[in-house]
């Protein structure tokens, strides 16, 4: 299956996990770059990215040279802000009518809100089961073996045919 992942990050634990997803998969990766950046520190950082994330903001992106109605599977990424996810992946999905595609989701973290993350993500893409997810709490910042055991999890349930979802 032609995998493609597409993902935002911030601070780098998004990419970081890209990256790892793309060797285990064979994957090609596509970096959502917001036309104006994000502050990445302090108050300012928190305050216009959960604004953002709140109001349901779709910013330009950079343009990129992938076409990803070429790829069977798309694997969404992204941090988790304000509770839901980043907007730079509202701006994607809206922009890319892929329900024909095999999804999957990944959500990085300093800690919860995944979940409600997921939730939106897939209301949004309008897709009509609940894809394979994968959540990780700041897997670049704060290395640890059991993260490369799900990344690795992760990967073999994308392997696997599910019963009722598009392979």
């Amino acid at each position: 299956m032609k995998t493609l992942i597409v993902y935002y990050s911030l601070e780098g634990n998004t990419a970081w996990v890209a990256q790892q997803l793309a060797a285990q998969l064979d994957a090609d990766t596509l970096s959502l770059v917001p036309q104006k950046a994000y502050p990445d520190k302090g108050f300012a950082k928190f305050f216009w990215g959960g604004k953002s994330a709140k109001m349901k903001e779709t910013p330009a992106l950079e343009a990129y040279g992938i076409e990803p109605a070429a790829y069977d599977r798309i694997i969404l990424a992204g941090p988790v802000w304000a509770g839901t996810f980043a907007p730079p992946l509202r701006t994607f999905v809206k922009a890319h009518p892929l329900t024909d595609k095999a999804f999957a989701f990944v959500m990085c973290s300093a800690g919860g809100g995944a979940d409600k993350a997921f939730a939106d993500l897939a209301a949004l893409a309008k897709l009509p089961q609940n894809p394979p997810t994968l959540h990780l709490v700041d897997p670049k910042k704060k290395p640890d073996d059991g993260n490369m055991k799900k990344i690795a999890e992760f990967c073999e349930k994308l392997r696997t045919p599910q019963e009722g979802t598009a392979t």
